[in-house]
Protein backbone atom coordinates (compact mmCIF):
# COMPACT_ATOMS: atom_id res chain seq x y z
CA UNK A 1 0.00 0.00 0.00
CA UNK A 2 1.28 3.46 -0.88
CA UNK A 3 2.19 5.89 1.87
CA UNK A 4 3.77 9.31 2.17
CA UNK A 5 7.46 9.29 2.96
CA UNK A 6 10.53 11.46 2.76
CA UNK A 7 13.22 10.43 0.29
CA UNK A 8 16.23 9.10 2.21
CA UNK A 9 18.58 10.93 -0.15
CA UNK A 10 17.08 14.36 -0.79
CA UNK A 11 14.34 14.52 1.88
CA UNK A 12 11.59 15.36 -0.62
CA UNK A 13 8.08 14.17 0.27
CA UNK A 14 6.69 11.56 -2.15
CA UNK A 15 4.22 8.69 -2.37
CA UNK A 16 6.24 5.61 -1.45
CA UNK A 17 5.35 2.29 -3.02
CA UNK A 18 8.48 0.20 -2.52
CA UNK A 19 11.67 2.21 -2.86
CA UNK A 20 12.78 4.62 -0.10
CA UNK A 21 13.91 7.03 -2.85
CA UNK A 22 11.76 9.61 -4.62
CA UNK A 23 11.29 9.14 -8.39
CA UNK A 24 13.98 11.74 -9.22
CA UNK A 25 16.60 10.14 -6.97
CA UNK A 26 15.63 6.67 -8.16
CA UNK A 27 16.11 7.78 -11.78
CA UNK A 28 19.49 9.24 -10.85
CA UNK A 29 20.47 5.92 -9.24
CA UNK A 30 19.33 3.96 -12.28
CA UNK A 31 21.44 6.20 -14.53
CA UNK A 32 24.45 5.55 -12.28
CA UNK A 33 23.72 1.81 -12.33
CA UNK A 34 23.59 1.84 -16.13
CA UNK A 35 26.94 3.67 -16.19
CA UNK A 36 28.55 1.11 -13.82
CA UNK A 37 27.03 -1.86 -15.64
CA UNK A 38 28.18 -0.58 -19.04
CA UNK A 39 31.71 -0.20 -17.63
CA UNK A 40 32.01 -3.65 -16.05
CA UNK A 41 30.31 -5.41 -18.97
CA UNK A 42 33.29 -4.58 -21.16
CA UNK A 43 35.62 -7.59 -21.37
CA UNK A 44 38.70 -5.76 -20.08
CA UNK A 45 36.81 -4.43 -17.02
CA UNK A 46 35.11 -7.63 -15.80
CA UNK A 47 37.79 -8.21 -13.18
CA UNK A 48 37.59 -4.66 -11.80
CA UNK A 49 37.23 -4.11 -8.06
CA UNK A 50 34.77 -1.67 -6.49
CA UNK A 51 37.44 1.05 -6.01
CA UNK A 52 38.46 0.66 -9.67
CA UNK A 53 34.83 0.92 -10.81
CA UNK A 54 34.37 3.99 -8.60
CA UNK A 55 37.49 5.59 -10.05
CA UNK A 56 36.42 4.93 -13.65
CA UNK A 57 32.74 5.89 -13.32
CA UNK A 58 32.62 8.35 -10.43
CA UNK A 59 29.74 6.41 -8.85
CA UNK A 60 29.82 6.23 -5.04
CA UNK A 61 31.29 3.02 -3.62
CA UNK A 62 28.36 2.66 -1.19
CA UNK A 63 25.95 2.48 -4.13
CA UNK A 64 28.07 -0.17 -5.83
CA UNK A 65 28.23 -2.16 -2.56
CA UNK A 66 24.46 -1.86 -2.25
CA UNK A 67 23.92 -3.25 -5.76
CA UNK A 68 26.23 -6.21 -5.07
CA UNK A 69 24.43 -6.83 -1.74
CA UNK A 70 21.05 -6.71 -3.51
CA UNK A 71 22.26 -9.09 -6.22
CA UNK A 72 21.91 -6.57 -9.05
CA UNK A 73 25.64 -6.99 -9.73
CA UNK A 74 26.35 -10.71 -9.48
CA UNK A 75 29.75 -11.83 -8.23
CA UNK A 76 29.68 -14.93 -10.46
CA UNK A 77 29.78 -12.61 -13.49
CA UNK A 78 32.09 -10.03 -11.90
CA UNK A 79 34.28 -11.98 -9.44
CA UNK A 80 36.14 -9.04 -7.90
CA UNK A 81 33.03 -7.13 -6.88
CA UNK A 82 31.97 -7.47 -3.25
CA UNK A 83 31.06 -5.47 -0.18
CA UNK A 84 32.64 -5.10 3.26
CA UNK A 85 31.97 -7.48 6.17
CA UNK A 86 29.91 -5.68 8.82
CA UNK A 87 32.43 -6.65 11.49
CA UNK A 88 35.94 -6.41 10.07
CA UNK A 89 35.51 -4.77 6.65
CA UNK A 90 36.97 -7.64 4.62
CA UNK A 91 35.39 -7.81 1.13
CA UNK A 92 32.75 -10.58 0.86
CA UNK A 93 30.19 -11.60 -1.77
CA UNK A 94 27.38 -13.01 0.37
CA UNK A 95 25.90 -12.67 3.83
CA UNK A 96 26.73 -9.96 6.31
CA UNK A 97 29.86 -11.44 7.90
CA UNK A 98 33.01 -12.98 6.47
CA UNK A 99 33.69 -16.65 7.35
CA UNK A 100 36.25 -15.69 10.04
CA UNK A 101 33.88 -13.28 11.83
CA UNK A 102 30.99 -15.73 11.51
CA UNK A 103 33.14 -18.46 13.10
CA UNK A 104 34.19 -16.15 15.95
CA UNK A 105 30.56 -15.23 16.58
CA UNK A 106 29.45 -18.87 16.55
CA UNK A 107 32.25 -19.78 19.00
CA UNK A 108 31.24 -16.93 21.30
CA UNK A 109 27.60 -18.08 21.22
CA UNK A 110 28.60 -21.70 21.98
CA UNK A 111 30.87 -20.54 24.82
CA UNK A 112 28.07 -18.38 26.24
CA UNK A 113 25.60 -21.29 26.05
CA UNK A 114 28.06 -23.58 27.87
CA UNK A 115 28.62 -20.99 30.60
CA UNK A 116 24.87 -20.47 30.96
CA UNK A 117 24.27 -24.23 31.21
CA UNK A 118 27.07 -24.55 33.79
CA UNK A 119 25.65 -21.70 35.89
CA UNK A 120 22.18 -23.26 35.70
CA UNK A 121 23.52 -26.68 36.71
CA UNK A 122 25.53 -25.17 39.57
CA UNK A 123 22.49 -23.32 40.84
CA UNK A 124 20.25 -26.39 40.75
CA UNK A 125 22.66 -28.96 42.18
CA UNK A 126 24.11 -26.84 44.97
CA UNK A 127 24.18 -28.72 48.28
CA UNK A 128 24.89 -27.20 51.65
CA UNK A 129 26.15 -29.18 54.65
CA UNK A 130 26.01 -28.02 58.20
CA UNK A 131 27.68 -29.42 61.26
CA UNK A 132 25.25 -30.75 63.83
CA UNK A 133 26.02 -30.28 67.51
CA UNK A 134 24.86 -33.31 69.49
Amino acid sequence: MAELANCIKCGKLFVRTSSPYCPDCRKEQEDKFDKVYAFIREQENRMATVPQVHEATGVETELIYQWVREGRLVSSMFPNLGYPCKSCGKIITEGALCPDCRQKLEEAVRRDEKEKAFREQSRVSRTYHTKRNS
